[in-house]
């Protein structure tokens, strides 16, 4: 009767002997051990819902002392950097187009005239409101800073001007999502968010499903190359990934109306290296997986970066250097900016291809990875 009591022997042979399994699976106690610490480093250091230091360019049509003092005065706000001067509207508009600024500050001609005249002229912001949080408390700030940024300069024969209404009229030109409604930047960022997921994943485990099942061994007795049979392997998900697209744009344009100004027959071509940028990376992971199980740990390591530093959670400019050079290795990074740029401001290939070709360099460089180490694993 003694044999179906508890016995501290025996339990402390089950607990030794999951130390020795767990010290064998490496890969997984790593995982483990990793995984809350990059959750600790990213939601500690990376995130930042009060993005500053937001690149700006100036149009500076009127080069009198008070225009300039109001230029430092929103760049010492700390919420925008001018990191170049346009020379007309269509260079500033491009310049937003491809998301190389976030603003464009227009002080217009005859603007220190029309001051001193007291007709209170007009300064133009145009912002980049895709992301509504990006641009947010930036333009909120914008606000304050213009009715006390001319005070100094206003004193003296010139203190009429400082009344209570302001002696310059601020006017925020919200470009691509001028209501600021949220699903508009979420819902199409979605479709890269989605496809990452199910791409990355479906595809390591199917491979590694192969291996445990020993189904793969049969598949290399048949006269096919290990090249095509990764091929033959990821075209079913390629099909996939476009249904998946066909559900997201189907249900963001009926369900919550999200504009499309853009070719969405260009999207559907841009997202094939996207599609396959991802399935790479499933390949890769298959090839470094020993079963299902660290398959699925691994899509997930990559997962977790992808959707904290591409941009598609916090405003990817608000997060410090370190943590956007991460993020502009990743796919999913350049892709949102596509697909927004594409649907929300009417993008052509022109300014498609400034990311496109980073998506493609990944997947080479993954894709070529993947297949040595399969060739490998093979032999």
């Amino acid at each position: 009767m003694s044999g179906y009591g508890f016995s501290p022997s025996r339990f402390c042979a089950m607990v030794v002997k999951e130390f020795i399994q767990m010290r064998r699976d490496r890969l997984t106690f790593g995982m483990m051990i990793g995984i809350p610490i990059v959750q600790l480093i990213l939601f500690g250091f990376a995130i930042n819902a009060d993005p500053r230091h937001l690149p700006a360019a100036v149009l500076l049509a009127d080069r009198g002392a008070q225009g300039r003092t109001l230029l430092y005065a929103v760049r010492n706000s700390s919420y925008f950097d001018f990191v170049r001067e346009v020379k007309t509207e269509a260079e500033g508009q491009d310049a937003l187009a491809r998301g190389e600024v976030q603003f464009v500050v227009n002080i217009p001609e005859n603007f220190t005239r029309d001051l001193l005249r007291g007709d209170r002229p007009a300064v133009l912001i145009e912002a980049d409101a895709t992301d509504p949080s990006a641009t947010g408390n930036a333009l909120g700030a914008l606000r304050t800073l213009f009715s006390t940024a001319l005070q100094n300069d206003l004193k003296g024969p010139l203190s009429f001007l400082a009344d209570a209404e302001g002696p310059v009229e601020l006017r925020i030109h919200a470009r691509y999502n001028p209501e600021g409604i949220t699903y508009y930047n979420i819902v199409p960022g979605l479709m890269g968010v989605i496809l990452t997921m199910t791409m990355v994943i479906i595809t390591g485990l199917a491979i590694t499903r192969e291996r445990e099942r020993g189904t793969m061994e049969n598949l290399l007795s048949m006269p096919t190359r290990p090249v095509e049979v990764l091929i033959g392997k990821i075209i079913p998900y390629i099909l996939v990934g476009y249904i998946q697209i066909g559900l997201v744009l189907a249900v963001a344009y009926f369900l919550f109306h999200v504009p499309m100004v853009g070719s969405p027959i260009l999207l559907f071509a841009v997202a094939l290296v996207f599609i396959i940028a991802n399935l790479s990376m499933g390949i890769t992971f298959s090839t470094v997986a020993k079963n299902q199980l660290q398959a699925m740990q691994m899509a997930f390591f990559f997962f977790l970066p992808s959707i904290m530093l591409s941009g598609f959670m916090f405003p990817f400019r608000g997060m410090p250097r370190w943590a956007q050079a991460i993020g502009e290795i990743l796919p999913l990074t350049h892709f949102l900016r596509i697909v927004r740029g594409i649907l929300l401001k009417g993008n052509g290939a022109e300014e498609v291809v400034l990311q496109l070709w980073q998506i493609a360099l990944f997947a080479a460089v993954v894709l070529t990875i993947g297949v040595k180490r399969y060739r490998r694993t093979l032999d």
